[in-house]
C-alpha cells in the first residue's frame, strides 16, 4: 500500500471486469464512466492503444485494458464501459468488460499480491481484494499508466 493509503482504515475500490477475472481501482483516480464510444485511430500507437476520444475539449487517450493485460479477443458490447481515469495530472480512458460496484475493503480484506518470480510481471498490483468468496485483483493504476510502455498515451494525446 501507498503511505497515504495505510493511514485509511478503509479502502473504496471501483471494481471490474475484464474477461473472467474481477479488479479494481482506488476510486478517487476515477472521473467518470461512461459508454464505450468509437474512438479515432492514431498510427503507429501500441495495439493497446484504441485511440482517442474528445471529452468536453480535451483529448482523451483510450487504453484497451482486455489487450494490454492479453485476455483475448475484445468484444465490444452494450455493457462496455470506458472509465475516464485522472492520473498523475493526465486524464486516460481505459475500456473494460463492464463495471460492477464501489466497494470498501479492510486492510484485513485486502491479502499480498502474489509473486511469480521473473515469469511474471506483478508490478502493476498492490494486492488481492477478498469480499466472501470472490477475489478481486487490486490494480495500482497510477504505476500502470505512468510506467514506459503506457507513457505512449501521454505521446497519443499530444
Amino acid at each position: 500500500m501507498k503511505d497515504n493509503q495505510e493511514s485509511r482504515s478503509s479502502f473504496e475500490y471501483l471494481v471490474f471486469a475484464l474477461g473472467d477475472e474481477v479488479y479494481g481501482i482506488d476510486i478517487l483516480k476515477v472521473q467518470e464512466i461512461r459508454a464505450y464510444e468509437t474512438v479515432a485511430k492514431i498510427a503507429n500507437t501500441p495495439d493497446f492503444i484504441k485511440g482517442v476520444i474528445n471529452l468536453r475539449g480535451v483529448i482523451v487517450p483510450v487504453v484497451d485494458m482486455r489487450i494490454k493485460f492479453r485476455l483475448g479477443n475484445v468484444d465490444y458490447n452494450q455493457f462496455t464501459v470506458v472509465i475516464v481515469l485522472n492520473v498523475l495530472g493526465r486524464v486516460i480512458g481505459m475500456v473494460v468488460d463492464s463495471v460492477s460496484d464501489v466497494i470498501a475493503l479492510t486492510s484485513d480484506q485486502i491479502h499480498a499480491k502474489p509473486e511469480f518470480g521473473s515469469s511474471m510481471d506483478t508490478q502493476y498490483l498492490t494486492g488481492i481484494g477478498m469480499v466472501a468468496e470472490c477475489m478481486i485483483i487490486l490494480v495500482d493504476i497510477e504505476r500502470l499508466m505512468s510506467s514506459d510502455e503506457m507513457d505512449l498515451t501521454a505521446k497519443a494525446a499530444a
